[in-house]
Order: C-alpha cells, then structure tokens, then sequence
C-alpha cells in the first residue's frame, strides 16, 4: 500500500450525478462503495466535499448577497452533502464519524484534530464538513488545511476528468494529459488544479496532490495501491 493516510476531496457537483441540483443516491451509493473498497485494503481515510450541488457561496456573492452570509450558506450545504455520505457509508457497514467547522453538537462532532486522528486509526472514515469554518476559504483550502492537520500522504482531488492537461479537455480535444507535474509547472502555465490558496498551502507544506476521475470504477482502490492513475503534482 503506498499511502497509508488520504484526503479525499469530493466537488458538491459530483453528487448530484445526472440531475441538475441535490443529491444522486446512487451516486452517493456508487462513492460509499470505493470509499470501502479502500477502508478494507486497510487505508486511513478523511473526506471533505463541496456543496455547489446545493449552494455555492460565490455565485450567492455574485448575485448580490452578502459574501459572508453566502459563504457560511455553502458551509451548511457541506454538511447535509456531509451527512448523505455518513448515511451512504454506514449502510454498507463503514464506521463514520461527521465533524464540523461550525460546532452543531446535534448532528455532529466538533472537528478536534486529536479526536480525528484517534478516529482514523480506528479505521472510521472522517468526514469533515463546514470548510475551515471561516468565510472567503474554499473548501478545496479546507480540505488542504485538514489533510495537513491530519498529517495525511496525499490528497487525492476526485473529479469527473482523469488528470490535468494542457487545457481543458472538454473544451479542447488536443489537449494532452500530464503523468506528473510540479507545483512551479503549474503555477507558471497558469493550470487550475485548485484555488490558489490551497495550492499555495499544499505547496509549502510539501503536500502531494493526485487528480483522479473519481467516476471510474476502481480507480481509488488503485490509487490506494499505488497504480498511477490520474496526475500527481509534487515538489
């Protein structure tokens, strides 16, 4: 096995699978069943998901609405896509804990980084909602931020595309995928890969990035050992 501890970082987007708003439960069912192919292969595993399935705090901005307002908004999307995936995973036998940014003691722990560590050695998969539970943050600098925290190997950045290439392959059928490619490359071509705030993070805490279509079956069981599947970005 070659990472022992990951952070999956999930887009709200993806949840929603082919309808245009909400949740897909089966594709929820569908993430529930890779998360455990991993668990079972013996990983430790946090996950953080976005919530533009529900409401993104960018676009609430950018129709007129008060920033700080919209962006705890998108923080409470990120804990009902939070606590879907609890519901998916533990289904299937997936011991889960949900912790939150924003403390609501009903429904979830308070993020506490000893007590999230103590979890994944247990082998309970962490899901960690509400961003870094500050407005103007992403949840993609959440997920960098807890993935540090975590001392975790590597996040692994699950999308509907299998890497990162030269533009937009959706886009751009000559675009051509990378294997691998440095944090500099990707600052100097002007790649999006994440916002630059959790790039930056990632970058200085030496913390490795793999982009990986999370929507084809098996490739995280794969990753977990250690197949080269999507793009990694390192040092």
């Amino acid at each position: 096995m070659k990472y022992k501890r990951i952070l999956l970082k999930l887009s709200g987007e993806a949840l929603m699978g082919d309808k245009a708003f909400g949740l897909d439960t089966q594709r929820l069912s569908d993430y529930a069943a890779e998360i455990k192919a991993a668990v079972d292969h013996g990983v430790q595993l946090g996950v953080v998901i976005g919530g533009g399935n529900i409401f993104r705090g960018l676009k609430g901005a950018s129709e007129g609405m008060d920033r700080v307002h919209a962006d705890y908004m998108g923080m409470l999307a990120t804990v009902i896509n939070g606590l879907a995936l609890q519901s998916a995973l533990e289904a299937i036998g997936v011991q889960t804990r949900l912790q939150s940014a924003i403390e609501m003691d009903k429904i979830c722990e308070p993020f506490i980084r000893r007590r999230a560590e103590r979890h994944l050695e247990k082998g309970r998969v962490v899901i960690f909602a509400a961003g870094t539970g500050n407005p103007y943050f992403t949840t993609d600098t959440g997920a960098t931020l807890r993935a540090i925290e975590i001392q975790a190997d590597v996040i692994l950045k699950g999308t509907r595309v299998d890497g990162i290439y030269t533009a937009d392959p959706e886009k751009d059928a000559s675009a051509s995928k990378y294997d691998t490619i440095s944090f500099k490359e990707v600052f100097d071509k002007g790649l999006n890969v994440m916002d630059l705030t959790a790039f930056t993070l990632s970058h200085e805490n030496k913390l490795p990035i793999i982009v990986f279509d999370m929507n084809a079956p098996g490739n995280l069981l794969k990753l977990v050992k250690g197949e080269n599947i999507g793009t990694l970005v390192t040092q």
